[in-house]
């Protein structure tokens, strides 16, 4: 009965809080502090497991103690939702080199450097992922023949005409049209490219016929961050 009595008054006291806004006293809105409601609520039922039943003083204090831990974890988690969405974006890119942090509101796809020193980019290009280093002093996307061969392009009927210089020393590529291409979910059609003869490139390269599509893109510490 005495656990009723106080689940009312605390029933009661939230609802005065949330019509009186009182959450803008520890940064939350009106709403924010009705979303948090339901957990109160769970915590009450919680605890009136506690009180259902005898328990000695110190087990009940300790327990207490202990919701009362987990009710601040979760208002300081609800607080800084948004620099610990960052951090595990971050934590994500770190442990998935070349996966883009997609912010979709934005409109930007953002990576982490790699282990080489290198930002490498997987894109899906054709319909196949296909791994491409971002590269501004290429031209254009290049190809590696193995890749293009995995976005489905006849490299045996292409005709190697164009000189370019690789990692390997000056080689011989072929002009090509890319039908689809998307990068970190930013998509471009007919994107011109360039494929590589055989064995003359080691690594496909994110090059300027892709980024200068883009509103802008930006290298800041160990983060390359593109802008649709």
């Amino acid at each position: 009965m005495i656990f009723i009595g106080v689940a009312l008054l605390v029933a009661a006291g939230l609802a005065l809080m949330i019509s009186a806004d009182a959450g803008t006293l520890i940064g939350l809105n009106q709403q924010q502090t009705g979303q948090l409601v339901p957990l109160l609520i769970i915590l009450i039922v919680v605890a009136g497991g506690m009180f259902s039943r005898r328990r000695r003083f110190a087990e009940l204090f300790g327990g207490l103690v202990l919701w009362v831990g987990i009710f601040g974890v979760a208002i300081v988690g609800y607080t800084l939702r948004d620099d610990i969405q960052g951090l595990a974006g971050r934590v994500f890119g770190e442990l998935s080199p070349g996966i883009a942090v997609v912010d979709s509101d934005a409109g930007t796809a953002t990576f982490r450097r790699g282990m080489g020193g290198h930002f490498q980019v997987r894109a899906n290009i054709n319909g196949a992922d296909i791994p491409l280093i971002f590269d501004t002093g290429a031209s254009a996307v290049v190809l590696t023949s193995e890749d293009a061969r995995k976005a489905g392009i006849d490299t045996d009927a292409l005709r190697y005409t164009v000189s370019v210089s690789t990692a390997n020393g000056m080689g011989k590529a072929a002009s090509v049209r890319l039908d689809n291409m998307n990068v970190g979910g930013i998509e471009r059609q007919g994107v011109r490219a360039f494929v590589a003869e055989e064995h003359a490139l080691d690594t496909s390269l994110l090059g300027m016929t892709f980024l200068e599509t883009l509103k802008r893109y930006a290298v800041s510490s160990n983060s390359l961050e593109l802008v649709d």
